[in-house]
């Protein structure tokens, strides 16, 4: 661990493990404009795709994400919604530090799959209700509340921001989902429509 006087001032719980740096050294360390003075290398923890579905009854799946910003703001908003894993197929890092800070610290609480293959997580979620979520789906989430089946064990499917899920993804699901829209908007933001569909499940599990 790094820090800055002024970080250890704060936060002086710290002095014993951090090295101290400058100011200039902290900013050449940090990709934020403002940095906090605290910089940390840490070990990244793997959890094995098997593993982190064992038992699970939610899950987000990300596939191919392309905006690093709404994947961390999917995995915070799976953390609060109660998911036991999130697990990333292609795409962005979470460990990007624009995920990383979108996240919240949701990072922390989660397990976290990264780096792989969607075939490999939809053949691990065999016994998950699989459910793409897809603009043009053909169940919307609220017939899928009232009809029973968020309450089941879940696998939510999310793709990118721009191109959706492949269609490997849409065709291996049990169905695909869109969230209704009552208004005139031509679509919802990602991270939005995921909230959604993992809440809606949230709700139903409990």
């Amino acid at each position: 661990m790094f820090a800055t006087r002024q970080a250890l001032d704060r936060h002086p719980e710290l002095a014993a493990d951090a090295a101290e740096i400058s100011v200039k050294d902290a900013a050449a360390l940090s990709d934020t404009v403002t940095p906090q003075g605290l910089v940390a290398v840490c070990r990244r923890i793997d959890v094995p795709l098997e593993q982190a579905l064992a038992g699970a009854r939610l899950v987000a799946a990300l596939v191919e994400p392309n905006d690093p910003g709404n994947a961390g703001t999917i995995l915070r908003t799976a953390d609060a919604a109660g998911a036991d894993a999130v697990v990333v197929a292609g795409g962005v890092d979470l460990y990007n530090g624009k995920a990383v800070r979108a996240s919240a610290g949701s990072l922390f609480h989660l397990n976290v799959v990264m780096d792989v293959d969607v075939r490999d997580v939809l053949g691990a979620g065999r016994d998950l209700v699989r459910l793409a979520a897809s603009g043009s789906g053909t169940r919307d989430v609220d017939e899928l509340a009232a009809d029973g089946t968020l309450g089941r064990p879940t696998m939510w499917l999310f793709g990118s921001e721009a191109h959706g899920l492949p269609a490997d993804a849409l065709g291996a699901a049990d169905h695909t989902v869109r969230v209704p829209i009552y208004g005139r908007a031509e679509s919802l933001n990602l991270a939005a429509a995921a909230a959604i569909c993992l809440y809606a499940s949230a709700r139903a599990q409990r």
